[in-house]
C-alpha cells in the first residue's frame, strides 16, 4: 500500500508541476526590433522583474525619440504607451521564445499615425 501511495503521490508531482507555466522572468531583459506603418524606425525597451517596461522609438522618417512606457504580464501582454512629444500606444505580445509583436498608435502629430511593431530579445 505504501508503494502504491508514493507512486501515485508522485505521478501527481509530476502533472502538476509543468516547465511550461510562464513567469515574468521569461521576459526580464532588453527587447528590440522595428516598427512600420504611417512612420517606420527602430525600438528598445527593458523589462524589468516587476513587469515594467521602459524604452525609445526612433523615427527614420523625422529622427525624433519617443519614449514608451508601460507593463508586461506573467503572459507577455505588453501595455504601453508612446510620449513625450507624441501621445500614444505601443501594444503587443512578447513570446517565451524570445520574439515578439504588435501595433503601436501616435495621435500626435496630426495626422494620426498607426502600424505594426516586431523584434526580439536580446
Amino acid at each position: 500500500m505504501k508503494k502504491f501511495f508514493l507512486l501515485l503521490l508522485t505521478a501527481f508531482l509530476f502533472i502538476g508541476c509543468s516547465s511550461d507555466d510562464e513567469t515574468i522572468y521569461d521576459y526580464i531583459g532588453t527587447w528590440s526590433g522595428t516598427y512600420e506603418g504611417g512612420d517606420k524606425g527602430v525600438w528598445n525597451f527593458v523589462v524589468d522583474n516587476t513587469g515594467k517596461v521602459s524604452g525609445t522609438m526612433h523615427s527614420d522618417v523625422s529622427n525624433t525619440n519617443y519614449n514608451i512606457s508601460g507593463n508586461l504580464s506573467n503572459t507577455g501582454d505588453l501595455t504601453g504607451t508612446v510620449g513625450l512629444p507624441s501621445k500614444g500606444e505601443f501594444k503587443g505580445k512578447l513570446n517565451p521564445d524570445k520574439k515578439g509583436n504588435g501595433s503601436w498608435g501616435n495621435q500626435l502629430p496630426t495626422p494620426a499615425q498607426y502600424g505594426t511593431w516586431k523584434g526580439e530579445k536580446k
